[in-house]
């Protein structure tokens, strides 16, 4: 299932900013920033610039939606899409959008499942959708997330994991550099992902094994997908960590 998501950013204080304004006070606040299960990060040469993301967090009600546009709009971030329903999406969809420093599109989001301040969904652009779908088809069974094409011919892919989504539309210029994680029950699974994608011929971004940088305990693998999107498998050794 659906773990964390990381970006990368130009300007590490103007996006804590921006997303403190967002989310409210972070809940972990040194070179990462997080709040729960969305994290930003400076860009370096090991982490490129994060572009062309559309994330969704969910909010209480439509009012909270509309009091979010014009707290974010006030002060003085670019409207990417003012308060409305969305049918297209769902009967009950009710959404506003900004853009974050970097131009990727933020969204504050209600519908009948959304959680406060949690991460509802992920749009992706990619221009190659079918190698798109065979990394994360390959992956899915192995992570505990189902797959829904638009359609046969499909421009669009959604990935589902009963909380949160993610899907991958077809566009000209791709979402890049995102840090999609799935936490997964155990070490073997976290072996089995890495195996699976990478011989599908996908390429490696770290072997399985513990990173202690992260907690006591976490044990993760690591490839990217066709957009270099880095997506891991990761299992949370809470009996490592509390000790």
């Amino acid at each position: 299932m659906f773990d964390h998501a990381d970006i990368h950013v130009s300007d590490l204080a103007a996006s804590r900013r921006f997303y403190f304004e967002a989310l409210g006070p972070p809940t972990s606040d040194r070179e990462y920033v997080a709040w729960g299960d969305f994290g930003i990060e400076a860009v370096s040469p090991e982490h490129p610039l994060t572009e062309r993301l559309h994330i969704a967090f969910g909010a209480e009600d439509r009012e909270a939606v509309d009091a979010w546009w014009h707290r974010m709009t006030g002060a003085g971030y670019e409207s990417d899409g003012e308060p409305g329903p969305r049918p297209q999406y769902s009967p009950e969809y009710y959404g506003a959008f900004v853009l974050d420093p970097d131009g990727n599109s933020v969204e504050a989001v209600h519908h009948t499942t959304s959680r406060v301040r949690e991460i509802d969904h992920l749009w992706l652009r990619t221009g190659d959708i079918e190698e798109t779908a065979r990394f994360y088809e390959g992956v899915a069974p192995v992570v505990g997330i189902s797959v829904e094409r638009s359609r046969p011919d499909f421009i669009h892919i959604r990935f589902d994991d009963g909380s949160g989504s993610f899907s991958f539309i077809t566009a000209d210029e791709p979402t890049q550099n995102v840090h999609l994680a799935f936490g997964v029950p155990d070490l073997a699974t976290v072996e089995r992902f890495h195996e699976v994608s990478t011989a599908a011929g996908f390429r490696d971004n770290g072997e399985p094994g513990e990173r202690p940088r992260y907690h006591p305990g976490y044990y993760g693998a690591f490839v990217f997908d066709p957009n270099s999107n880095n997506v891991e498998a990761v299992f949370h050794d809470r009996t490592v960590s509390s000790k």
